[in-house]
């Protein structure tokens, strides 16, 4: 059994890596600030599924949280509110656990909201990421996986691959990824960290945060709310399901030294308007469409080579966007009495 820090562990992508470390024999100290950017009930909601419950015990608004003090644990998963930018409590927490690596899944995430508080970035996504390679560092833990973001790619042609010059981000958002990337990099050639930095591409599936367009889309396609869609829908991304992002990150724990990995849908990009006609098909409901100018700061296409994946983690996506829509449809027509609270 290994012991793993997961950080943004209430997180979409960190809660589904927890369960399946869990899963699979390990223990498990997860961390996250819980903080407000969306609803934290939704937070709550997967920690509790953690902790042993149902997913019951959420905070009475959409800013508190059920879990923010206190230090929680069911079986071999821990968990604290603890802010990766807090450097005092994440020396302590490396103190108090001898971890085998880190999982490093706390950021702040969203392109349009980075342009506005482009310092709120700067400090979780960079600042955070050094808190840690530090303790690491002190604490003589050698192996480290960052999340990072197929925008640095944007302005690039498809398929993107990791060989490509991203030194223009353009957005404040890419631009923090960037400087964790740096840093992580820095940290292996000059301590020896073992370093998977892991480019997602459009991550999906059950629980997914609400800020981004396939639950925003479901439930107001469901409710009978226009969808506030930027462009025409033709924009395209490469979708790839939750279950294939989680599958790619635990294969990154191996040893490889510093590498740049692309984990994406690996399928022919799918426009935004085709996934709004999926969940028309599987909900029985036609959509109200808002069309807002296309943002400056949003990609019109993303498209992964996952080549480089398969030959060093001998990894390959699984689920078409099609089996995987349907999964997240399931989802959420299952747990629509409690999501019908939750604000977007």
């Amino acid at each position: 059994m290994s012991t793993y820090l997961v950080t943004g562990v209430a997180g979409f992508i960190g809660s589904h890596t927890a369960r399946a470390l869990l899963d699979q024999g390990h223990r498990v100290v997860g961390i996250d600030n819980l903080n407000d950017y969306y609803d934290v009930r939704l937070k709550d909601h997967r920690l509790d599924l953690l902790l042993g419950g149902e997913g019951r015990r959420v905070g009475r608004s959409a800013s508190e949280s059920f879990f923010q003090s206190g230090d929680w644990s069911h079986g071999t998963f821990s968990f604290a509110a603890i802010d990766v930018i807090d450097a005092e409590s994440i020396t302590n927490l490396f103190g108090k656990y001898s971890f085998d690596a880190v999982i490093n899944l706390a950021a702040r995430a969203g392109v349009r909201y980075s342009v506005e508080h482009p310092e709120v970035y700067a400090s979780t996504n960079v600042s955070g990421a050094v808190n840690l390679l530090q303790a690491m560092q002190k604490a003589g833990v050698k192996k480290y996986i960052l999340a990072s973001s197929s925008s640095l790619y944007a302005g690039a042609e498809t398929p993107f691959r990791e060989s490509f010059d991203v030194n223009r981000p353009l957005s404040p958002y890419a631009a923090s990824k960037l400087g964790a990337e740096a840093m992580a990099a820095a940290f292996h050639h000059l301590h020896g960290i073992d370093v998977s930095v892991l480019r997602y591409f459009t991550v999906y599936g059950p629980a997914s945060r609400p800020d981004m367009s396939p639950l925003r889309f479901l439930k107001w396609i469901d409710e009978g709310t226009p969808i506030t869609l930027y462009g025409d829908g033709s924009q395209t991304r490469d979708f790839t399901y939750i279950d294939d992002i989680v599958a790619g990150t635990i294969a990154a724990l191996r040893p490889l030294g510093y590498e740049v990995i692309n984990l994406g849908g690996g399928n022919e990009p799918l426009a935004i308007r085709d996934m709004i006609a999926g969940f028309e098909k599987e909900l029985g409901k036609k959509a109200l469409i808002d069309e807002q100018p296309f943002h400056a700061g949003d990609m019109k296409s993303t498209q992964a080579d996952v080549s480089k994946a398969a030959d060093l983690l001998n990894w390959a996506p699984k689920i078409s966007p099609a089996e995987g829509f349907k999964r997240t449809v399931e989802w959420y027509l299952a747990n629509r009495s409690w999501l019908k609270d939750i604000e977007l």
